[in-house]
């Protein structure tokens, strides 16, 4: 409750996108890449169909260079069509613009992954929240989903995982 009130007080597009993932259990490679033309606010979903990573740039001659590349999902699993919760598509409705916009940014400019993810730490250290990292978000949204009675079928596939083990475990 604390990181929610720290996320909807003065929100902004990156407190948007943490709340999105808590409400999702998207990836942060896939909120990264999100741009809103992937939303279907009408319909209340939200499509993932590719994911950001910084990725080591072996086409410079230097192995120290690294590069962010935006691509499919690893699995064909991860490519997926979300439900959105009712006050999830309000807030989203504020903050949607140009459907080539990324959401965290509403421009053409993205953020990266580990930016993301520190900014998700900087938001837990605001609430007093026991730190954690960006994936316990996803862990958080399938522990509620699991104490609520949601399937674990439906619940793998939202998830984008290949199989209902992976999700169980």
């Amino acid at each position: 409750e604390s990181l929610i009130g720290t996320l909807t007080n003065d929100m902004d597009h990156s407190k948007f996108g943490v709340l999105l993932s808590l409400y999702t259990g998207i990836r942060v490679g896939e909120l990264c890449a999100l741009q809103w033309e992937d939303f279907d606010l009408a319909h209340s979903k939200l499509k993932i169909r590719k994911t950001m990573q910084r990725i080591q740039d072996l086409g410079n001659g230097s192995v120290s260079k690294t590069k962010i590349v935006i691509t499919e999902p690893k699995s064909q699993c991860s490519i997926r069509e979300i439900p959105l919760p009712l006050f999830i598509v309000d807030v989203a409705k504020k903050f949607a613009s140009n459907p080539k916009a990324y959401i965290l940014t509403g421009t053409d400019r993205y953020i990266e992954p580990r930016t993301m993810q520190n900014r998700f730490k900087s938001y837990i250290t605001e609430c007093n929240v026991e730190p954690a990292n960006f994936h316990a978000l996803r862990h958080t949204f399938a522990t509620r989903c699991v104490e609520v009675g949601f399937e674990v079928k439906s619940l793998s596939e939202v998830l984008g995982h290949a199989n209902v083990n992976i999700t169980l475990n």
